[in-house]
């Protein structure tokens, strides 16, 4: 009888799952859309919680500094071979319309005095990137809104026009709402309104083993019992996922997107960055109808 007593606990204490199974991929994703509830992750982020230390800013979860001596690893990069930084925090706002109509009313915003504007000729055939500093709408040299890099799309034919603005997501509300001004995009064209997936029995219960290993955690958490697991949400963490991302224009026909963590963003740098672009970029083939 002990014999069989004892071979009956062994195997209640097997029915813990091992580490492999714990982190197989439906429990991973359950577990990361929790910890994505208040601070943004970008897609690089497993890579840099793993070697550096992470900081929450601007709505986002940021690595801030590497925990292991990698400034010589970094700079040997940069200077032989090639060094690549996420940047996809940076917001983007898309702005769609009539080409003269945008460069009216963005002229209201810059100076060429600073420099470059947004009719400099080689941007604005979209091959290449410009940046500026932009202001509120006539108060140049006053109220500065901050810097900005901006590509054109390249021209189709069509008199319309494609604008990709970029800039650090502490500068976006302030843009956006000087950008709305003066376009006079007051309506939303379009609204998201993501629904809240509650996760099924199964997945409640993957969740718990994922939280069980040591010490088990209250599911509550900080938002008490009605906080459940859900999807990831498209947005970004400097906008309301319940408020619209697109705006349009009744009078200019302008339309403004907030296209934040829809587009990503990569800087490379070092002589090696064309290398390693053309071996990682394949381009497609063209189809004529």
């Amino acid at each position: 009888k002990q014999a069989e007593k004892a071979v009956h606990q062994k195997k209640e204490q097997s029915k813990t799952k091992c580490r492999k199974a714990r982190r197989r991929h439906i429990n991973l994703v359950a577990e990361f859309n929790r910890r994505q509830r208040k601070n943004i992750w970008l897609e690089t982020h497993i890579w840099h919680a793993k070697r550096f230390h992470m900081v929450k800013k601007w709505g986002y979860c940021l690595g801030d500094s590497p925990t292991d001596k990698s400034y010589r690893a970094c700079y040997r990069a940069m200077t032989k071979h090639c060094l690549l930084q996420d940047l996809s925090y940076y917001c983007c706002l898309e702005l769609t319309g009539k080409e003269n109509e945008l460069l009216k009313q963005l002229a209201r915003i810059c100076s060429i005095d600073t420099g470059l504007t947004f009719e400099e000729a080689c941007c604005l055939s979209g091959r290449f990137e410009g940046s500026l500093s932009l202001y509120r709408a006539d108060r140049y040299p006053e109220d500065m809104l901050g810097p900005v890099t901006f590509i054109w799309k390249p021209r189709d034919g069509s008199e319309n026009r494609q604008l990709w603005i970029w800039m650090h997501p502490a500068l976006k509300q302030d843009i956006l709402r000087e950008l709305k001004a003066i376009f006079q995009c007051s309506e939303p064209e379009e609204m998201y309104i993501p629904e809240p997936v509650t996760t099924s029995i199964q997945e409640e219960k993957q969740m718990d083993v994922v939280l069980s290993h040591g010490k088990k955690r209250k599911k509550e958490d900080k938002e008490g019992e009605k906080a459940v697991p859900v999807k990831k949400i498209i947005g970004d963490g400097t906008r309301d996922p319940f408020q619209s991302y697109s705006w349009i224009s009744q009078t200019t026909g302008i339309v403004i997107s907030d296209r934040t963590m829809e587009i990503l963003r990569y800087r490379l740098i070092g002589p090696l960055s064309h290398s390693v672009l053309t071996e990682s970029l394949k381009a497609a083939s063209l189809q004529t109808v």
